[in-house]
């Protein structure tokens, strides 16, 4: 799916944002709308991880000599 997003906007982002013709006229979204929707999956993909992003270690200090 982030592969399919990045192409997407990838794609907006090179066509005009703004388009008319015979038939009608057509708009895109901002650029800073499409990241902003980028972003939002993006977090929401990372919330649906196990372990919520939180790593816990084992600290051991130096041996004292």
């Amino acid at each position: 799916m982030s592969d399919e997003l990045d192409a997407i906007i990838r794609d907006n982002a090179q066509g005009p944002s703004k388009a008319s013709g015979d038939s009608g006229s057509m708009e895109q979204h901002s650029l800073s709308e499409q990241i902003a929707a980028d972003r939002y999956l993006a977090n929401k993909a990372v919330a649906r991880r196990k372990g919520l992003g939180i790593g816990l270690k084992k600290l051991v200090p130096p041996a004292a000599d």
